[in-house]
């Protein structure tokens, strides 16, 4: 890698040593490039708010005696629902958070937790939620946005295999049945075909 890269001239290929490296180029050109485009698009498929809604659902992470909790960046994404979340401020309830997080990372029952759903649960037997309610519900919120984000990718995923090339121009209300029956197919599943024959 060490050695002088090879540089070629447009034209006829003639082939000249340059003043690069192999290491630089493939570092400089071909690395960093590809990396540039990964980001790229990588911020065209999460926009700032997207990326600040995840990284606050991971802020209240409690593996390792939540130490990934960033009081800002949990607050920035409880900015994002002014109407569910409306008492959430920083002047209000910055201290009453830490307060909570502080005794939840010293309280043995919560320090084996390692996901979101372990730890609204044991929050839940423990019944602690209902002296933090305002955290509670901000915690059922990053759990219930987990759970509709997967819905929504399987219904995407879904109307992938409906919709093909052949049924291209199938209508709005024709592509809701048939994705609400695929979607749910082991519910249709107790219907036999005559009683949906009776029926339509």
């Amino acid at each position: 890698m060490d050695e002088l890269a090879p540089l070629y001239t447009r034209g006829k290929s003639k082939r000249r040593l340059s003043d690069v490296t192999n290491e630089h180029y493939y570092r400089i050109n071909v690395f960093y490039t590809i990396i540039d485009m990964q980001m790229q698009e990588l911020d065209f498929c999460f926009p700032e708010i997207s990326t600040d809604l995840l990284i606050g659902v991971s802020c209240l992470n409690p593996a390792n005696s939540f130490s990934y909790y960033d009081k800002e960046k949990v607050f920035k994404m409880a900015k994002l629902y002014p109407v569910d979340l409306n008492y959430f401020s920083l002047d209000s309830h910055s201290f009453e958070l830490d307060t909570f997080i502080d005794n939840f990372s010293t309280d043995e029952r919560f320090s084996s937790l390692s996901t979101l759903g372990e730890f609204s649960k044991t929050l839940v037997q423990s019944g602690l939620y209902k002296s933090c309610p305002h955290f509670y519900k901000l915690l059922k919120l990053a759990l219930s946005l987990l759970v509709s984000t997967a819905t929504v990718e399987r219904v995407f995923s879904t109307m992938k295999i409906i919709k093909i090339e052949l049924r291209n121009k199938i209508s709005d209300e024709f592509l809701n049945d048939t994705v609400v029956t695929y979607f749910e197919c082991n519910l249709f599943q107790n219907f036999s075909n005559d009683d949906i024959m009776r029926r339509f």
